[in-house]
Order: C-alpha cells, then sequence, then structure tokens
C-alpha cells in the first residue's frame, strides 16, 4: 500500500496528491492513493532546505530569489544546467521551439499558470512566454473546484493538479522557450479514470481540431490498466475508443507523449478509489497506448556523485541519515530512476490489454507479445530535481519547490521533439507526427539519438545498484530492503525502465530530420 500522508511527513516527503509511494509491509491503506487518473509529480520536502548561513556543507540545491535557502542534501537543476546536459545552448539566447505549438494537458490547471511562468522565465533570463491556457469544457472554478472540498475532487485535487500543471508548463518552456505554450485544463467531476479520463480525452480532441499539424502533446497522468473496468476485455474495449482520439492526432501530423508512472511496475487492482495493490508487475494507461510515446525517467547527477554508506535514509529524529545522503562533487552520470529513500522510481513494464505493436518486432525478445514501455526516458528524479516557481495553493510553502516524477520527464521530452519539428520544418518536411514509427525503425540511430542508460553503482549499499525498477520499501526498523513486486532490469539497448535512452538532442533532431 501506499503510505499514508502522516508516513510521508516523518520521512520529509511532501508528496503530490495522487503519488502512490509504496511501503512494506503493505498493511495500511492511504485515503489519497486511489487509482485512476493521477498526476505523476512530487515534490521535495521544505525541511531538506535551511537558510545558507546554517548550512552545514556545500550546497546541493540554492532556491532563487525570493526563497534563497539552501539544501545540503537535494540536489536541483535550474533550465540552462539541464539544457547543457542534454545538449542544448543557453536559455537567454535560445529560439528553440519557434513556431511550434505544445500542449499540457492537467486536469484543473493552474489559476496563477500565466503569472508563474512569466517570473521563471524572468529568474533564468529567457524570453517572454507565448502562453494560453485553454479550458474547452469550461474553466475551473479554484475557490470552490467541482465537488465539495473532500476526497478526489475539489480544492485537494486542483491543488495537486495546480503543481502538476506549472511543472508541466515551466519545463516545457525550460527547453523550448520560443515555442506557442498551451496549458489545457479541464474541470473533471473526479480524478478517478472512469470519470476523469473521459474529460481529458474530450479535451485533447478539441486540441487536436484547434492547434496546427505536428503539435505536441504530453500528459503527465494515468490510470493503472488493472483499475478500468472489470476485466481486461472491458479495459481494451475503453482504450480503444480513447485510442482514436491519438489516432485522429497521428493523421494530422501530431505527436502524443505520456508519463510513465512513478511506482516502479507496482500498480492498483481495482476501481473506485480502492487501494488494494497489485502483486504482479503492471503498467498504466494513456502512456502504454501504442499511439502514445511513453516516457520513463532518469536520474541526471551532474556536478555530483551520490555516495551511500548506509541503506538507512532517515534517522530515529526523523533526520537525514549523513551516511545516505553524502555525496561527493563531480561527475556526470544518467541512471534509471529508483529513488530508495521515498520508495519511487520510473514506471514500466508490459501491458497485460495491448499485443506488442509492430513498430516494436525489433525488441520482440524483450517485449514478447505484448506492449511494452517506455519507448524513451528523461530526468526525473526527486534528488535532482527540476525548480519549479508556484504561488497557487502554498499553504506556508516556498513558492521555489524542487519536483520529480516521469511528470517532469514528458513536457521536456515533448519539447525535444517540438524542437526537431522546427528543424524539420526548415528542412522543408513534415511534422514526426508517430515518434514510434520512427525511432524504433531500423534506419534510426539509437547510439546517435539517445544516451543508453545503463546499470549504474553509487556507494557501496545494495540500493546505490540501480540496476531496476524494482521498489525499495522501508522495513520497521528504518533500513530499505526490495520491495515485494519485481522490476525489470535495466540493461545496454532498449530495456522496459528507460526504452531507447535519454536524448542527446544534436542527435535526436539530426535523426528526426533525417526520419521518413
Amino acid at each position: 500500500m501506499s503510505r499514508t500522508r502522516a508516513a510521508l511527513a516523518s520521512l520529509g516527503l511532501a508528496a503530490a496528491l495522487g503519488v502512490s509511494v509504496w511501503a512494506a509491509p503493505p498493511s495500511t491503506a492511504s485515503p489519497t492513493a486511489s487509482p485512476g487518473v493521477t498526476p505523476y509529480e512530487a515534490k521535495a520536502p521544505d525541511s531538506a532546505f535551511t537558510p545558507a548561513a546554517g548550512a552545514s556543507g556545500p550546497a546541493a540545491c540554492t532556491r532563487p530569489a525570493p526563497d534563497g535557502r539552501v539544501s545540503t542534501t537535494i540536489h536541483c537543476y535550474a533550465p540552462d544546467q539541464l539544457r547543457a546536459h542534454y545538449g542544448l545552448g543557453p536559455l537567454a539566447t535560445s529560439d528553440d521551439g519557434a513556431g511550434q505549438t505544445i500542449v499540457l494537458v492537467d486536469a484543473y490547471g493552474s489559476p496563477t499558470a500565466a503569472a508563474d511562468l512569466a517570473f521563471f522565465a524572468q529568474t533564468f533570463g529567457g524570453p517572454a512566454p507565448d502562453f494560453e491556457v485553454a479550458a474547452p469544457l469550461g474553466m475551473p472554478n479554484y475557490t470552490n473546484p467541482t465537488g465539495k472540498g473532500v476526497g478526489q475532487s475539489g480544492p485537494n485535487a486542483a491543488a495537486g493538479w495546480a503543481g502538476e500543471a506549472t511543472l508541466d508548463i515551466e519545463w516545457a518552456y525550460a527547453m523550448a522557450p520560443k515555442a506557442h505554450i498551451v496549458l489545457l485544463a479541464t474541470p473533471p467531476a473526479e480524478t478517478q479514470g472512469v470519470q476523469g479520463l473521459p474529460n481529458l480525452m474530450k479535451a485533447i480532441d478539441w486540441g487536436i481540431a484547434r492547434y496546427p499539424a505536428g503539435t505536441v502533446f504530453s500528459m503527465s497522468f494515468g490510470t493503472d490498466e488493472q483499475t478500468f473496468g472489470s476485466n481486461a476485455a472491458a479495459a481494451a474495449t475503453q482504450f480503444a475508443k480513447f485510442d482514436q482520439t491519438f489516432q485522429r492526432g497521428l493523421a494530422k501530423g501530431d505527436t502524443f507523449f505520456s508519463s510513465s508512472g512513478d511506482n516502479g511496475s507496482t500498480g492498483m487492482t481495482n476501481v473506485h478509489r480502492s487501494t488494494v495493490a497489485g502483486a504482479t508487475p503492471e503498467v498504466s494507461y494513456p502512456n502504454v497506448s501504442p499511439f502514445v510515446t511513453s516516457v520513463g525517467g532518469t536520474q541526471v547527477q551532474d556536478g555530483w556523485m551520490w555516495n551511500p554508506t548506509q541503506d538507512v535514509p532517515f534517522l530515529p529524529s526523523g533526520a537525514r541519515n549523513p551516511a545516505y545522503w553524502s555525496w561527493n562533487q563531480g561527475g556526470d552520470t544518467e541512471a534509471a530512476w529508483n529513488e530508495g529513500w521515498a520508495s519511487i522510481g520510473t514506471g514500466g513494464g508490459l501491458s497485460t490489454i495491448y499485443p506488442r505493436p509492430a513498430f516494436q518486432d525489433g525488441v520482440a525478445g524483450i517485449v514478447g507479445n505484448h506492449r511494452g514501455v517506455p519507448d524513451l526516458a528523461w530526468n526525473a528524479a526527486i534528488n535532482g530535481g527540476v525548480l519549479v516557481y508556484q504561488t497557487s495553493y502554498l499553504g506556508g510553502s516556498s513558492p521555489w519547490g524542487i519536483v520529480g516524477g516521469t511528470s517532469a520527464a514528458s513536457p521536456q521530452a515533448a519539447a525535444a521533439t517540438a524542437i526537431a519539428n522546427q528543424a524539420r520544418k526548415a528542412a522543408g518536411e513534415n511534422p514526426i507526427g508517430d515518434l514510434n514509427k520512427a525511432i524504433y525503425a531500423p534506419s534510426f540511430d539509437k547510439s546517435a539519438a539517445f544516451l543508453d542508460i545503463i546499470p549504474q553503482t553509487y556507494g557501496t549499499t545494495p540500493s546505490g545498484v540501480i540496476d531496476s525498477n524494482r521498489m525499495w520499501v522501508t522495513a520497521s526498523d528504518g533500513s530499505l530492503m526490495p520491495g515485494p513486486v519485481t522490476g525489470y532490469p535495466t540493461t545496454t539497448g532498449y530495456d522496459l525502465t528507460t526504452g531507447w535512452g535519454s536524448p542527446m538532442l544534436p542527435g535526436y533532431v539530426a535523426q528526426l530530420v533525417a526520419a521518413q
């Protein structure tokens, strides 16, 4: 089961609504961890930050003004740091994304989205954002959102989704600052799959008709396959209806991205606010759709390297254990995302609904007869997360947060592909459209386009060996141990944790320009 909010607070992890963070033994259920459409993002704890003058070691992260506090354990990235890591130039001089449209799909959206994005751009010296909020099903009422203020609707849900929406727009902008950024918001009656997902799909249909060919859509949410419908046949029927939306977009030249999830290969088993954890690996929709490119998670360690010597993240007092959080300056690695301290990591695995699509025939030895996800990956870590500025629903927290999750990965991968469409347009080519068909093609040079994510070892502890997406859980003595649901290995070449790997943008763009 997922940890309760009280347990999360005791560990110092402020989890966003809907992010299922797994604990062992699975004996207590969290009322916030229901299946269905949930945002895949999580925020680093405020308790990790202190005034700079009181820091007890070198700063891992300094939050910008008006905050200025530092963390000596949680690392973070500003736009230029990650842009450089992925092969892009400085934000201030960039024309990346010019002439392209990126649509970020989120329930509720955020009442402060435009102002927050403008401040984010100003802070990091980027161009003025080209931004709009679209609410084709009606603008949410942020003072009293749908529902009565409790459970899966109402202000609790709106606050969680506002964090997701803010992350999406700011980091799509960070990678493609000259693109037209659209926040596509919906006011669903519920945030569970059978209620909320149809509204999100209706909004995407509207966006397909509204925006130009080559629009790139990013969806940072999901519903576990086993929670959707009474059985696999019912789920397959409903997914096929939703897939018609993606097929219409692909036919027009649009591209769709979706986060692979934040719980490794774990998931829920049935619907209606159930908190019953599945005993077998599973994946989520829409990222598992063959008409969508699934984005898994990595952990970028650029300029630092984790060096744990004990697998006990927190002391009995609740303080962070220096022996677990130790790090060295220098280094540049990118591993599959699997953070044992938070029991959180990249989603990935095999569909129980979809057979292997033709584009994955070349990796049949890995996926067998099933659709495998993810297709590619991007930084999603909390320790090594991205700076996000949000002024709505603060509740006393700093407006600057450090955010991770595959919700951070999908909008950035979408922005990278908008840059590729920009280059294709300059070369007289049509938008890429069906990205999966392109990147799995034998003619697509994976070694030029992707950094292959392979196993990495940090420090001397078992959880420092990052070689799969099996979740780590906390034993009664506070130490980490492998979770009950087996994950999938991270290997050379295509795998079910990071797909083909992490885009290296000069090569990724060049290969997509050459793709037919």
